[in-house]
């Protein structure tokens, strides 16, 4: 397979993950995979490795076509620009546009579980991206990643360290799946070389409430923990009490809220189809990153 790849926020998380992939477990040659970023002297290591580096500014349509030349797949992970209603949708349609006049063949997208039904404050960006995708006429792969185990690193060891968890999802469910799983999974897709359309839908393989992930987390610390119901309005002025922005607090809330209906409530093979791996479960996750768990003084 000789086709040209190009990762979009090649100094994400995500895509330096996906690029590690691609080199070492699907064995793609450096030289074919073009790493993107806004600031791409970031990217050195990578550039000693023989990826190509570009420069990919998601507000600089312009310089996105130029980016994307001579690519055959592109794979654009949703960016990070959060903080201002309408911009995120923006820069992903200015880059389905510049793939459109590049001649990109194959369009991947990092999206969300079910954004057509979903009261996760970000879910119309997704959803508004997978159907400009759609509008391209470009053959596409469509990845929506469930929640990812990292994101507990966040607020878990604030929890363990007070022993209380405050929440508003009820008795609702969700299946959670490592950053590296799924980008070992997208990179699965990018080098299949696929020419078909299609969706996944990357979950872990099992679904838990709240209660079952405190109590994973206890076991992995070592540290009790007790999970306490709060309404939506209490969990928001906590967020904010503890300092974090009005849009970090309500995209929080409504993750929660989106628990508690049952709408995060989604168990699929995909990962598995994709890989022939099973996903890591939360519990070795945990394990794995006992240390920053039982990290003291960290948010």
């Amino acid at each position: 397979m000789s086709e040209t790849i190009l990762v979009t926020g090649a100094a994400g998380q995500l895509g330096q993950r996906v690029i590690h992939h691609l080199i070492e477990t699907y064995k793609v040659a450096p030289g074919r995979i073009v790493a993107a970023t806004r600031s791409p002297e970031k990217l050195s290591a990578l550039a000693e490795k023989g990826v190509v580096t570009r420069k990919a500014d998601f507000d600089d349509a312009a310089g996105l076509e130029k980016a994307f030349s001579g690519v055959d797949r592109l794979l654009i992970i949703s960016t990070d620009a959060l903080d201002t209603p309408g911009k995120r949708l923006a820069q992903h349609k200015a880059a389905v546009a510049a793939a459109v006049k590049a001649g990109v063949k194959h369009i991947a997208y990092t999206s969300m579980p079910a954004p057509d039904d979903s009261l996760v404050t970000f879910a119309p960006d997704h959803l508004g991206s997978e159907n400009a995708i759609k509008a391209s006429g470009i053959a596409y792969t469509i990845i929506r990643d469930a929640w990812y185990h990292d994101n507990y690193l966040h607020g878990m060891p604030h929890n363990l360290q007070g022993g209380k968890w405050y929440s508003a999802t009820g008795d609702g469910k969700i299946s959670t799946i490592s950053r590296d799983d799924c980008a070992l999974a997208i990179a699965a897709t990018l080098a299949s070389g696929t020419a078909e359309s299609a969706t996944y839908t990357l979950t872990g393989a099992e679904l838990l409430t709240n209660r079952q992930i405190a109590a994973i987390a206890s076991e992995a610390a070592g540290k009790p923990l007790e999970v306490v119901d709060v309404s939506d309005e209490q969990l928001g002025q906590g967020i904010r009490g503890a300092g974090l922005p009005g849009f970090v607090a309500d995209m929080l809330v409504s993750a929660d809220a989106n628990t508690r209906a049952g709408k995060f409530d989604i168990l699929t093979g995909d990962f598995s189809k994709l890989t022939g791996r099973k996903p890591q479960p939360l519990k070795d996750f945990f394990v794995a990153h006992k240390a920053a768990l039982t990290a003291a003084g960290g948010h």
